[in-house]
């Protein structure tokens, strides 16, 4: 069972950027799937990234798409989530997932999450 935390949250005005990371405690090339899902308050938890074990990134919401971008080193056991031309919109708790048999977009299917990190973007 992997344990997952993330870290690099925080502030930021609109325009800027941010990395997110999330450090895995076994090996991650075990999990199909590293995903990045965020929540902001009052709304349903939506993934933002899917990063395969062997396709790379397979997925990004039309939303981010072209100003997030996934990583997964599955050497080191992290997943990064670099976040550029930051939007009010996208201030969430944003979290790390890992699904061992494939990508899904969809939260319900992950078993393993981290317990998020915050981050806020303001004008």
């Amino acid at each position: 069972q992997v344990e997952l935390l993330e870290s690099g949250g925080g502030s930021v005005e609109t325009g800027g950027s941010l990395t997110l990371s999330c450090a895995a405690s076994v090996g991650i090339a075990n999990y199909v799937c590293m995903a990045w899902f965020r929540q902001a308050p009052g709304k349903e938890r939506e993934a933002v990234a899917l990063a395969h074990f062997t396709a790379g990134p397979i997925y990004y919401p039309d939303s981010v798409k072209g100003r997030f971008s996934v990583s997964r080193d599955n050497a080191k056991n992290t997943v990064s989530l670099q976040m550029n031309n930051l939007k009010a919109e996208d201030t969430a708790v944003y979290y790390c997932a890992a699904h061992p048999e494939g990508c899904y977009s969809t939260p319900p299917k992950y078993n393993y999450w981290g317990r998020g990190t915050q981050v806020t973007v303001s004008s």
